[in-house]
Parts: C-alpha cells; structure tokens; sequence
C-alpha cells in the first residue's frame, strides 16, 4: 500500500513537472490559445493579439507564435509592429522567407527605402523571383540608383516569364489595372529616362509601355508629363 502511495505521488511530481517544461501543456496555455483561435476567427485584433502576446510570454521558445504575431500585424498594415516582429524572427532564422519579406515590405512603407532595398536583396537571393527583383529595381530607382535600376531592368526584360507575369497598379483608389511584368519595367525605364533628361528616350518607352499593357493609365500620365514639363 505504501509503495502504490508513493508511486501515485512520484507519477504526480512527474506530470507536474512535464507540465513545466513544456508550455503547451498548462491551462493558461491551453486558454489562450483557445482565446486567440476564436477572436482569430471573429476577426478581433486586439483579442487575438493580447492572446498572442500571452502564449509568447509562456512559451518564448516557440518561434511560430511570433510567425503568427508578424502576420496579424502585417495583415492589418501595422508597418512599425510587423517590421519589429519580423527582425526577431530573422534573429532566430535569417532564412525566413516570410518574415524576410514582411521585412522589406515593411521598410518600403515606412519609406526606408535604403533599408527595404537590402532586405529585398537579401530575399532576391533565396527566392529569385520576379516580382522581387522588380520591387529591388524601383527602389533603385527611387533612390536614384539609376545605372543599377537600368541593369535590374535589363535582367528582368531579358527573362521570357516577364511577358506573362502580372503586376496590379492602383491608378486611383477606386480601380486597378492588372498589366504584364514587361509593361511595368518599361514604364520604369521611361520614368529613369526622364530623371536622366532624355525626354525623347522617356517618351519612346512609354509608348512601349502603353503598348504592352494597354490601358496602363500610369504610362499614359507619365507620357502626359512629359509635355507638361
């Protein structure tokens, strides 16, 4: 009988000490998370994050839960938060391609764009993808890096996929307009010829532009511009 005893007491030590080590285990944990998934579907921010930051708090081991605080963030445009976020995470694994991008997007709206521009580097060379090395050539050129804009322009009119992807541009906050990848580097191209004061180089490209993404009403005011000037 004495031994059962003590067996039931060495079995409950232990499960309370498993309960310790692992986060997940305890009430609290459990409670949050059951809080956070149901104000995650109700689509009550602030609920969810209080919860977030709670399971953070049990368990800041669990890079997932900042995974999750970064996207909550990003969802709902908080550019500073979700830039923070993101630069912890990239602390623990600067290999993540979400958190990296999250990142560059965040330094762009912030309008650190020097800063963007490194991280959309950084992202360029795990992913190699379009879309990226377009966002890498117009920061370029909005930092006045023409000759580097011209040469990542260069590479992406060079690759056959940029007749087909698809880039959306807002004209106004009403519409949008969904034109291929060679259309926009066009228009970029015309926008560095016109910084550069080649007015007839710019109005060349322009009407390219214009060609390739019909309607493409960017194009068409900046081809507008030029006379206006």
């Amino acid at each position: 009988m004495k031994f059962n005893l003590l067996l039931l007491i060495i079995t409950f030590i232990s499960m309370g000490a498993f309960a310790q080590s692992n986060p997940k285990e305890s009430a609290e944990y459990k409670l949050n998370k059951a809080v956070y998934l149901q104000a995650k579907k109700y689509s009550d921010v602030g609920v969810a994050k209080n919860a977030l930051y709670k399971l953070i708090a049990l368990d800041p081991n669990d890079v997932s839960l900042l995974d999750s605080l970064v996207l909550l963030y990003f969802d709902y445009n908080q550019h500073a938060p979700s830039l923070l976020v993101s630069l912890d995470i990239l602390k623990k694994n600067p290999n993540n391609l979400v958190a990296l991008e999250i990142n560059a997007v965040s330094y762009e709206n912030l309008q650190l764009y020097d800063k963007a521009l490194n991280s959309y580097e950084a992202l360029y060379l795990r992913n190699n993808n379009l879309y990226t090395l377009y966002k890498i050539a117009f920061l370029q050129f909005n930092l006045k890096r023409f000759s580097e804009s011209k040469t990542s322009a260069d590479i992406l009119l060079k690759d056959e996929k940029a007749n087909e992807f698809k880039i959306v541009f807002n004209p106004d906050r009403n519409t949008s307009e969904e034109v291929t990848m060679k259309a926009a580097v066009l228009n970029l191209k015309g926008l560095i010829a016109k910084e550069e004061g080649n007015k007839e180089e710019a109005r060349k490209l322009f009407n390219e532009a214009i060609a390739a993404g019909n309607p493409f009403t960017f194009a068409r005011q900046n081809l507008a511009s030029l006379d206006d000037n």
